[in-house]
């Protein structure tokens, strides 16, 4: 029964979705085997939804089952989840909290970290030194040995008081959803991630929500406290018909005096030339300039396949079309967009970073903090 118990445990790891026949399964295996566990020690392994269910982050092996057979025993209501799954968009679905959801993919992000050195979002580049005897070798700067033939070290220096400022568009385009979480969803789960991981190093951050214009405006602040603020902000944020992200950016950036951090979270529902336009007016106030393009996965692939009526979510446009026949023209419109919007990004030295809302949002926060370390 044991060999049986292991064979389980495997088919569990390997499985994105494990059936409830596995885990009735499992649960039966470990009740005939595993005496009651003793151990009370959970509260870093488990996160409690509001309804009390538990998210178990299984890593298989003898001690978790124990565990999972414990809170059984107790009564609970338990969800395991493989590790690697918690910050995926299924599960932060299932979790209807705010605060707990981007705790999830905080951890994601945080986990990554230990892999490699981290700089976090206030640190420049400061100087080169020349390499000596005990330096950590993933600091030289292989650019420069490739020129000159010699070791040397990146230096950094952290600026002091950085100030950042979330922008999270929340104008009815954002509330689509063909998965699990709607582009408004995934982007407030990134903006409370960001808050969480900007205050653990002491920055100050604030929140701005928009439509067509500002809505709720939080001066940027370094307290522990200002975290609780935004999310009770963003669990109650309001939504409206129509946005106007050009004329939005123009507002906030003759609002915010003092260099910032600005990261934009937006389906960038608006041509391209206004959004850059609106960016464009952040750079020339020396703001640095993170864009976050949260899209559904059907605007990305425009999968439908039976003649359809598509409707504007910011407008009364309808438009009765059948998908197969326009496929191609609407693929190739949106790409031409993509590359507009990338391409003045990238001339304005903006970090642009497409979103795709089933992604796992810790994997995609840590690509990017990944290729920014990079730099």
């Amino acid at each position: 029964m044991v060999q049986q118990l292991e064979t389980l445990v495997q088919e569990l790891k390997s499985s994105a979705t494990p059936s409830l026949r596995l885990w009735q399964e499992l649960e039966t295996i470990a009740r005939a085997v595993m005496p009651k566990a003793r151990q009370r020690r959970l509260t870093r392994l488990l996160h409690r939804n509001e309804d009390e269910t538990i998210l178990f982050p299984f890593a298989g092996g003898v001690g978790a089952l124990r565990l999972f057979h414990h809170l059984l025993n107790e009564g609970l209501k338990v969800m395991a989840i493989e590790r690697s799954l918690l910050a995926d968009p299924v599960t932060l679905s299932k979790i209807s909290r705010l605060e707990l959801r981007a705790r999830l993919v905080v951890e994601g992000v945080i986990a990554g970290m230990h892999k490699s050195p981290y700089h976090g979002f206030s640190v420049e580049f400061a100087q080169h030194r020349e390499y000596t005897p005990g330096d950590e070798i993933r600091y030289i700067d292989w650019k420069v040995f490739g020129r000159s033939d010699r070791h040397y070290i990146k230096q950094f220096e952290e600026e002091t008081n950085l100030k950042a400022y979330l922008l999270l568009d929340a104008s009815s385009s954002m509330t689509y959803k063909s998965g699990a979480l709607s582009k408004l969803e995934y982007g407030a789960v990134v903006g409370v991630a960001l808050a969480s991981l900007l205050i653990q190093q002491r920055d100050a951050v604030g929140l701005v929500t928009f439509d067509a214009a500002p809505r709720r405006f939080l001066p940027a602040r370094a307290a522990t406290s200002q975290l609780r603020q935004i999310v009770e902000e963003l669990e109650n944020v309001t939504v409206e018909k129509k946005t106007s992200v050009g004329a939005v950016l123009h507002d906030i950036a003759e609002r915010v005096k003092r260099r910032s951090l600005m990261i934009l979270i937006s389906d960038l529902f608006e041509s391209a030339e206004q959004v850059l336009l609106g960016l464009q007016h952040f750079r020339h106030k020396r703001h640095e300039v993170i864009v976050f393009h949260v899209l559904d996965r059907d605007e990305i692939a425009f999968p439908f396949r039976d003649l359809a009526m598509f409707r504007d979510l910011e407008g009364e446009v309808q438009l009765l079309a059948d998908p197969p026949a326009i496929r191609r023209s609407y693929l190739r419109a949106f790409g031409d967009y993509v590359t507009a919007l990338q391409r003045g990004c990238r001339e304005m030295g903006i970090d642009y970073v497409q979103m795709p809302t089933d992604e796992p949002v810790d994997v995609a926060l840590w690509n990017y903090l990944a290729m920014r370390m990079k730099r």
